[in-house]
């Protein structure tokens, strides 16, 4: 039977993010999308203007639905979460869908650069790391990862130790695998640190094309859940993600495609049907 994800996300209309992005990623994988929408909106925040309408009143009912048909879910995947309802939500989603043949992938949409996000409070920052404990797989960037772990963010340039150290201590929380995305190592090249619970680490190297993209991290996640559920490791998942990624970007750099505008994956979308 074909396999299916439920991606709970916001849906952009233009700016290539979120489900918008996701959906379409593992269809080419020839995974079912089935959406869990936190929020509609025209054009995402990194734009001058958008359209905003939060879904959180509607997503219990809209969820409900899903319970009263008995579907059953492959992997579930989550996003950008805007409030504490919204967490309590989804982990309730994950106590009645998860199973053991199934896993949830957790990327903490928390800040970025050593920042957090404006809705991310301290007591929001909590309640994230109550989803956390849920999670097989977990895709933090190094201020997610720190956040977590309520570390400060590293001055320097954070040391392959550090992670390791770091990602140990974050495991104990529950989740078995570990991916720290986007870690600057130096001005050319970009570092993917791969975790695995009991098992030593990995890392995925790429180079640092133009500057960030709207959405990327939304790319990376779809393409890591889709070949892990298509019976990859981990390691050739991320490192999957992070070429894909790559080329997308190239051709948005060479395209002058506006960086707001996110990733052009639909150019390469051939390179993911046959995996």
């Amino acid at each position: 039977m074909q396999k299916k994800i439920a991606l709970i996300n916001d849906v952009t209309g233009f700016g290539r993010c979120s489900i918008a992005v996701m959906a379409p990623i593992v269809s080419a994988m020839k995974i079912q999308a089935v959406t869990v929408p936190t929020a509609i909106l025209s054009t995402h925040t990194q734009f001058p203007i958008f359209y905003f309408d939060d879904y959180t009143p509607k997503m219990r009912d809209y969820i409900q639905t899903y319970k009263d048909l008995d579907l059953q879910f492959d992997a579930i995947s989550t996003g950008f979460l805007g409030s504490e309802e919204q967490v309590d939500i989804v982990i309730d989603f994950i106590k009645y869908f998860k199973n053991e043949k199934n896993f949830v992938i957790v990327d903490p949409v928390m800040g970025d650069y050593g920042k957090l996000y404006p809705t991310y409070t301290a007591s929001m920052c909590s309640k994230m790391k109550e989803l956390v404990k849920y999670a097989n797989i977990i895709t933090p960037n190094l201020t997610e990862l720190c956040t977590l772990l309520d570390l400060p963010y590293p001055e320097h340039t954070v040391t392959v130790n550090e992670l390791r150290q770091m990602c140990m201590a974050l495991a104990e929380q529950g989740p078995e695998h570990i991916v720290v995305t986007g870690i600057h190592f130096n001005k050319t090249q970009i570092a993917n640190f791969i975790y695995n619970k009991d098992e030593d680490f990995q890392m995925v190297m790429v180079d640092r094309i133009g500057g960030d993209r709207s959405g990327t991290g939304d790319v990376i996640a779809a393409v890591i859940a889709g070949m892990y559920m298509n019976g990859h490791s981990v390691y050739e998942s991320v490192k999957k993600a992070a070429s894909y990624v790559s080329k997308c970007i190239s051709y948005c750099v060479e395209n002058n495609v506006p960086e707001n505008w996110g990733l052009c994956f639909e150019m390469y979308m051939k390179d993911l049907t046959d995996e």
